[in-house]
């Protein structure tokens, strides 16, 4: 019996998997040859849709942000809901990574690698959407505090907006980090295999040159641990903080102190919903089922009913403080959300966020994969529109009834959208072409004491001395398993 981990729990490497070279060969061949054609059609749709991303930018920078839906009293609408929208999915990859990694959770090993270029692809994302919305990109650079000939003329460091370009600035480049420190080891094994020389050119330097002697694994894994201990934090003061640019204003719904917690837990959840849809489809297109197996699927379905439910404690407490304030305005705004002109996003936003996570409490729902995928979009839809309720329903009715207007979007709008997610999904498919998508030095580091093989080997050696019954597996299911 294995000292670390006990055979009650279900194996994390699938039953085919017999061997380490097998687990090379079967994690470094997606980066080799030529991709399925699945992968080129999803691969040209996602191209073709990220053309148009860059068409739309291209006419909002040469008309302005006039071409967008937004009015004098909804200053604020698709541009800074996809900003919070992208900022909260990249959140849970270095959160799965980082924090599964300091509690040296096993089940990591199938998606921290996946999750981690996720966050690195979706801050990239969120990063478009202020930029255009200044108006004037080419005058961007205010918002970077350096040494000038400007005089006086300073950036407001009172600002939660400047707050946001450090905190989201920093946690890109410290996920950066974080990614690649993980990816050389990975790297020297592709180099090895290469045939080419250029193909082992570059793979070389992309690992600069590991050798896998015991003090570089000793340095990678000191390295990894520090940066966990940054990224986790950073986490948790990226999303507080871009729930400041809200909180500190004086716009009823906005102005409330429940936005920070409300904001990183919505991140947590859609986030991890977001891995999950991405590693649903690497799993299908690379056939990686032996190493994303039900039992990761499950255990991230646990996190999303938890995070979910929390969230949705964070609309009951709104709602309530709303009306046991007797604030006028405030009643008003959260009245106009559930019953006014938005009601239709407000109950999208309560069924997808609120409702449809609870069924994750059943175990058969939790690992029924097609049900999780759907779920899964359903969470990130609901997420969405959370943000288009908190920005949109709040402006639309500001303080004179005289100016209210409601918010309709434009076809460069819902382009820059749709295009974002085109780019994100170009981006993820070229990683996962390029780069291997499940770590191999972990999965090996766990294959023997988290494989299905070795736990039936373990329950063989354990059944001949103890009548044939080890904890709550039996020898013949482990056998079925294997030879399945």
């Amino acid at each position: 019996m294995h000292a670390y981990e006990s055979d009650y729990r279900e194996p994390l490497i699938g039953p085919s998997v017999k061997s380490y070279t097998q687990i090379t060969d079967e994690l470094v061949r997606p980066t080799e040859g030529v991709p399925p054609l699945s992968w080129w059609i999803l691969f040209s749709i996602m191209g073709m849709g990220t053309l148009f991303f860059l068409f739309c930018l291209g006419w909002t920078i040469w008309f302005g942000i006039g071409t967008w839906g937004l009015n004098k009293t909804v200053n604020w609408a698709w541009d800074i809901t996809n900003f919070v929208w992208w900022i909260g999915i990249g959140h849970a990859g270095t959160l799965i990574s980082a924090i599964l990694l300091l509690f040296r959770q096993r089940f990591r090993t199938g998606i921290n690698r996946a999750a981690e270029a996720m966050t690195i692809f979706a801050v990239i994302c969120a990063g478009v959407f202020p930029l255009l919305h200044t108006g004037r990109q080419w005058l961007d650079f205010f918002i970077f505090p350096y040494p000038n000939t400007r005089g006086p003329l300073w950036v407001n460091f009172n600002s939660p907006l400047l707050w946001d370009v450090f905190a989201i600035s920093t946690y890109f480049t410290v996920s950066l980090l974080f990614w690649y420190s993980g990816l050389m080891p990975d790297f020297a094994t592709i180099r090895d295999r290469s045939k080419s020389k250029t193909r082992k050119f570059i793979y070389n330097i992309a690992s600069f040159g590991w050798q896998g002697t015991a003090k570089q694994w000793q340095r990678f894994e000191s390295l990894s641990l520090v940066l966990a201990g940054l990224a986790t934090p950073l986490v948790l003061s990226v999303h507080t903080i871009v729930s400041f640019d809200f909180a500190t204003s004086v716009i009823p719904g906005w102005h409330t102190t429940i936005f920070p917690p409300y904001f990183v837990a919505g991140a947590i959840f859609s986030g991890f919903a977001m891995v999950e849809t991405l590693m649903l489809i690497v799993r299908k297109l690379f056939k990686l089922e032996d190493y994303i197996t039900v039992n990761h699927i499950e255990s991230m379905n646990k996190i999303i009913v938890l995070t979910g439910s929390i969230v949705g404690i964070a609309y009951i407490t709104e709602l309530f403080i709303a009306w046991y304030s007797g604030y006028l305005y405030e009643q008003h705004a959260f009245y106009n959300r559930a019953l006014g002109k938005y009601w239709w996003a407000y109950a999208i936003m309560m069924s997808c966020n609120v409702i449809t996570p609870q069924a994750y409490w059943f175990k058969k729902v939790r690992r029924n994969l097609l049900v999780t995928f759907v779920l899964s979009i359903f969470v990130n839809i609901g997420m969405w529109f959370e943000r288009f309720v908190i920005i949109v329903t709040s402006l639309a009715d500001d303080f004179l009834p005289s100016s209210w207007a409601y918010f309709s979007p434009t076809w460069v709008d819902i382009g820059i959208y749709v295009g974002s997610m085109c780019l994100f999904m170009t981006l993820f498919l070229l990683f996962a072409r390029t780069f291997p998508v499940i770590a191999i030095a972990e999965v090996k580091s766990i294959f023997r004491t988290s494989s299905a093989v070795a736990k039936a080997e373990r329950a063989k050696e354990a059944g001949s001395s103890s009548g044939g019954y080890v904890g709550s597996y039996q020898v013949g299911i482990l056998d079925k398993d294997a030879k399945n």
